[in-house]
């Protein structure tokens, strides 16, 4: 069953490929819906590693691959379903729907990975995937920002791949002792102390560069805003609410390494620094926001932060980011949702030209704005209990200027984020708001959806599932 979250997907793509238009739209919606039962499936009966212990659906995977699917589910309905009037110059609907299923293999694949070398081939799985759904609607713009994700995230992923050559080096071993140490996680761990120290801390700054760079994390963030901007909302949605997070699980699945080895308050530290970094730059731009779009994005960039910040704050650090990871992805993804039924509304990404919504859009309006508030933290959503552990894992390892100055570069994160929200929602006329041509917009593309992940999101908030908590609790251990 491990293997099949893996195999599905990239069939149901080749098949997707060669299919007519109509046929490969039904397979997307087909791998959508079969992923969440495959992944369903996985969370009853556990399912052993596979190919040779390659792969394994462990407490760190599930609930990533879980929200994957989730999120890859809503954004198949949007891609599927969403006007495509003025759309005659996209690419042809075979490329985009196998694209997108190559990319949800990709994405599953790197998350189940337990060998470095499998994991560096499906992160650079999913670059080459995402690319042609950023250029979709094949526009000068589109154009920049593709050409900018691939070469950021190409050179970010060739300094990862240094990494893996790095972490052998790490892991060679006199003949006596039996030779190299394969490039598992749980053997690495095994090796310990045994594994060399120079090579191993060198290893790991190439990960963060270059895994960080894939993850959004500052100063390697520059691709993140104009891909997630110029890309169709759909595709930012994934982008944002799946694809980030297997750079996340890539990143922790190193920290382990080095804590097993010794070396926790060195790639704590790292991960800490760059993630506060990252907070910081996101603020800044999130109080000057004038795209909409854009400024999901930095939220992004945001949060990508406040996981690595939980990353370098010990064990409770990894349980707290991996269920915020869980709450931004399900979150991110019904604001980019929103943001796509916004923007076919009005025809701008302009915060200060898409005006009126709450008249004209009122329901749009709603989940926007509740959106909002949920990603900036706010309670009952998941986002504010995730938030408040991972700075409660911060303060008990000491860290209180990193989590003062985080929590203060939040507020300013917050009062950007909800001025642009209530000038779009509480401002002008239901005439700023109207649609162009009068093109009706289906609530079952991105409405529906939208509302069931927010729901979702509130629901982790008020009470959190025996088996999430569990999952959250077991991945805390991945720290000696």
């Amino acid at each position: 069953m491990t293997a099949a979250l893996v195999i599905a997907p990239l069939a149901l793509a080749a098949a997707a490929f060669a299919a007519p238009a109509a046929v490969s739209r039904a397979l997307v919606l087909a791998g959508a819906v079969g992923q969440v039962a495959l992944t369903a499936a996985a969370w009853i009966a556990r399912p052993g590693p596979a190919w040779g212990g390659w792969i394994a659906a462990d407490d760190v995977a599930l609930p990533i691959v879980a929200a994957t699917a989730a999120v890859f589910l809503a954004a198949a309905l949007r891609h599927v379903f969403a006007p495509r009037a003025g759309r005659e110059h996209d690419l042809p609907a075979p490329a985009a729907a196998g694209c997108l299923l190559a990319m949800l293999g990709a994405m599953t694949l790197a998350v189940l990975s337990r060998h470095f070398g499998l994991l560096w081939i499906a992160v650079e799985a999913t670059t080459l995937a995402g690319a042609p759904l950023i250029y979709l609607h094949r526009n000068p713009r589109a154009l920049e920002a593709t050409w900018k994700y691939l070469l950021l995230c190409s050179v970010g992923v060739a300094l990862a791949l240094l990494g893996v050559y790095l972490l052998a080096a790490a892991a060679e071993a006199p003949a006596a002792e039996g030779g190299p140490v394969a490039l598992t996680v749980e053997a690495l761990r095994q090796a310990g102390g045994g594994l060399k120290t120079p090579w191993l801390k060198a290893a790991f700054v190439f990960f963060l560069v270059g895994f960080g760079t894939k993850m959004g994390l500052a100063p390697m963030h520059t691709w993140l805003p104009d891909a997630h901007s110029e890309a169709p909302s759909a595709v930012s949605a994934l982008l944002s609410g799946a694809m980030l997070n297997v750079a996340f699980v890539a990143l922790l699945r190193v920290h382990q390494v080095c804590a097993a080895a010794g070396l926790g308050a060195f790639s704590g530290g790292l991960l800490a620094g760059f993630g506060l970094l990252s907070v910081g730059i996101a603020a800044l731009f999130l109080l000057g926001a004038t795209d909409y779009k854009r400024m999901l994005a930095y939220s992004s960039i945001e949060h990508m932060g406040l996981l690595a910040l939980g990353l370098g704050a010990g064990a409770a650090g990894v349980a707290a980011s991996l269920f915020h990871a869980v709450n931004h992805s399900l979150t991110k993804c019904a604001l980019f949702l929103a943001a796509g039924r916004i923007l076919d509304a009005t025809g701008t990404k302009r915060i200060a030209e898409a005006r009126g919504l709450s008249r004209a859009m009122p329901a749009t309006s709603a989940v926007w704005l509740v959106g909002l508030f949920a990603i900036s933290g706010a309670p009952p959503f998941g986002a504010f209990f995730s938030e408040l552990k991972i700075f409660q894992a911060v303060f008990q390892v000491g860290r209180w200027g990193m989590g003062l100055a985080a929590l203060l570069l939040l507020a300013a994160a917050f009062a950007g984020v909800a001025r642009a929200g209530l000038r779009m929602t509480a401002n002008g006329s239901a005439a700023d708001a109207s649609a162009p041509n009068g093109r009706r917009l289906s609530p079952w593309a991105d409405l529906a959806p939208a509302i069931a992940l927010l729901a979702v999101a509130a629901l982790l908030g008020l009470r959190l599932p025996a088996f999430l908590s569990g999952a959250f609790g077991a991945a805390a251990g991945v720290l000696p």
